[in-house]
């Protein structure tokens, strides 16, 4: 029995190009050593500060600036012997044919080193795996390859149905004959080839449940569909095989997640990217997915009846409720349009008044607060005129955010104003709670035929 690792071409490319791109940095260290000159690595920032958006691509990105670590500098000597230490193990695992994961690659960079300074003469290269994440993520900046580029295993989160063959290794795999399970998307998704399809979209689930209901009901084979879910926050396979499948095929993308803030960022996560891993957005991100729902205009519709905008108890108390309502709806209206929405407020809700009191979920603090991150405190306080935590004086204040540009679009500040107007929630499930054939059959193809969605 041979002991040797079987490698397929892509496999074997993706080696030579990671080796070369690491070896090129020590070149110049060597060189720069040779010249009596510090040994220094030039890296780019990877901070808030330093993190642009931009609105013509619609993608998160990397700015220009820069830092430079010596060997010489007190401050810098650790992070550059820990950059150097993590390229020299990922260099030797290519080398030797080993897919390491990141948890092996905090193990094998884990030992004491002996320190001069009084108070600490032992010091361990990195304490916990965030440190080591970290450097990793200074490796990939350093050489401009993802880490799944250079064959670094992570644990699988991603599945995929539909009509399609790949070839993952030297085997085909037939994504239409999964049963009733779904193929899970490896680790490295750059070597994997599209050998042949027939969709027509890509439709991202969030949530795995509901995922597996579609897929059950056959949804992907009756509409000519790429179904993929994410497992509510993607995994960084996950974004690039979308990305792959849109870029590369043409296939447009949909996304289907919660009409909550958090499920409206895992939408921005798969189009524009996300600030931690900025660098990354231009292979990672898609910027033509669209937001498919569930929006909060499918819950309420456009026009919010007034009993089911959101007083406080004590609103209730000590004021007249109705009235309250028509001011906030008032207000509500006045800051769409001051805010630039120009659109007809006409579009009809997909839930009764009686199925949105069965299946609504009341916003909590922490997801008012999750959205005023998204649209910023000056938007938040058009719509609500009031603030969100209580201050010692008594008084209540809201944490300052400037908002995420994106979510500063007409259309994006209408949904999201609904959420403020009525402290309201909804998961995926409760659409799937009407019934899957209404999923299915009615919800979903609609949305796409009308293209409802947000772009």
């Amino acid at each position: 029995m041979s002991g040797n690792v079987i490698q397929d071409k892509a496999d074997q490319r993706a080696r030579e190009e990671s080796m070369k791109a690491i070896r090129e940095i020590f070149l110049k260290l060597v060189e720069q050593i040779k010249n009596k000159e510090e040994p220094s690595l030039v890296i780019k920032k990877r901070t808030l500060s330093n993190t642009i958006y931009d609105p013509k691509r619609k993608l998160l990105l990397l700015g220009n600036q820069k830092l430079v670590r010596k060997l010489f500098d007190e401050s810098e000597a650790r992070t550059f012997m820990q950059t150097v230490l993590m390229a020299r193990i990922i260099y030797e695992a290519l080398k030797n044919n080993e897919y390491p994961t990141i948890r092996d690659l905090f193990y094998r960079g884990k030992h004491t080193l002996p320190y001069t300074s009084p108070r600490d003469r032992f010091k361990n290269t990195w304490e916990e795996q965030k440190e080591s994440d970290a450097v990793l993520r200074d490796v990939e900046v350093l050489t401009n390859k993802l880490r799944e580029e250079m064959l670094i295993l992570s644990k699988e989160k991603g599945k995929v149905v539909g009509d399609m063959r790949l070839r993952s290794g030297n085997d085909i795999i037939d994504l239409s004959k999964m049963g009733h399970g779904a193929y899970a998307i490896e680790s490295t998704p750059d070597l994997i080839e599209f050998v042949d399809y027939s969709a027509d979209y890509v439709l991202v689930v969030e949530k795995d449940a509901v995922f597996q209901q579609l897929h059950r009901y056959g949804y992907w084979r009756k509409n000519k569909v790429i179904l993929v879910t994410s497992a509510g926050q993607p995994d960084r396979a996950t974004r690039r095989f979308v990305r792959r499948l849109n870029e590369e095929l043409k296939l447009p993308v949909y996304i289907l997640a919660d009409s909550d803030p958090y499920g409206f960022y895992i939408y921005s996560v798969f189009k524009i990217g996300s600030i931690t891993l900025s660098y990354e957005s231009e292979r990672l991100a898609t910027p033509k997915a669209r937001f498919l729902g569930v929006t909060m205009s499918d819950v309420f519709g456009d026009d919010v009846p007034l009993n089911e905008i959101y007083i406080t108890p004590e609103e209730s108390r000590i004021g007249n409720p109705e009235k309250l309502r028509r001011e906030k709806k008032e207000r509500f209206l006045k800051a769409l349009k001051d805010l630039g929405y120009k659109g007809k407020l006409s579009k009809e809700p997909f839930m009764t008044s009686e199925e949105r009191k069965n299946f609504i979920i009341r916003a909590k603090e922490q997801d008012l607060e999750r959205a005023v991150e998204l649209v910023g405190d000056k938007v938040y306080k058009a719509f609500a005129g009031e603030q969100l935590k209580t201050t010692r004086s008594g008084k209540k204040s809201v944490k300052k955010s400037p908002g995420y540009q994106w979510f500063q679009e007409p259309k994006w500040i209408k949904e999201i104003g609904i959420f403020f107007l009525t402290h309201s929630k909804l998961e995926i499930e409760a659409m799937a709670s009407k019934g899957l054939k209404f999923l299915a059959e009615e919800y979903l193809p609609k949305k796409i035929e009308t293209k409802d969605y947000l772009d």
